[in-house]
């Protein structure tokens, strides 16, 4: 089956995730830089939880330009991946607002780390589906990035117990990563 309403979905679902992330941002009801200020926690939240929906988004993007078609199996794949991005509000408002305790802290690397596995699951059956020596095959080669990735959620995950801006400092570490733009795609099959 075609791609056009697996990638049309895809792109709804991302924008209502990003609505949803900046609508949770309440406006303070002071005119002050003290009220600003009280709001730190929760706008770095946002940007971090905003720059990684943008890193999914662009990347599920390049992904899909390599992709002719698409089956049932991936078609669960995405929505699996979209049931994950779709907590990151939750999880990104949820530490904000509690100023980064370990509790918070901990379920945002959770929900992180799931986000990497979905995407894996998503590339493995498009690979798949596209065969083992298709241009996206090629591509994400042995996909370091996913995997260092990964390691560094579980590593934030733990470590949030100990001291939770660590695990803060990781997840813009893994978002650092991942915003460098990952050109595997685009060198295989030309600009996307």
């Amino acid at each position: 089956m075609h791609k056009a309403r697996l990638e049309a979905f895809s792109d709804g679902v991302i924008a209502i995730i990003i609505t949803i992330m900046v609508l949770e941002m309440k406006v303070p009801h002071a005119n002050n830089f003290e009220a600003l200020w009280e709001l730190r926690s929760v706008f770095m939240s946002y940007v971090l939880s905003f720059v990684y929906v943008g890193i999914y988004w662009n990347n599920h993007h390049h992904m899909l330009q390599a992709t002719h078609s698409v089956n049932g199996g991936i078609l669960w794949a995405n929505l699996h991946l979209l049931f994950w991005l779709s907590l990151v509000p939750f999880a990104s408002g949820w530490m904000g607002e509690n100023h980064f305790t370990a509790l918070p802290v901990a379920l945002y690397g959770v929900v992180m780390l799931m986000n990497a596995v979905a995407y894996t699951i998503l590339a493995y059956k498009l690979v798949k589906h596209n065969g083992k020596d298709s241009l996206l095959a090629k591509a994400f080669g042995k996909d370091w990035k996913g995997k260092v990735s990964m390691v560094i959620y579980a590593t934030a995950v733990a470590l949030s117990w100990v001291c939770s801006w660590v695990s803060f400092g990781l997840y813009v570490v893994v978002a650092c990563i991942w915003f460098i733009p990952d050109r595997r795609i685009e060198d295989k099959i030309g600009t996307v």
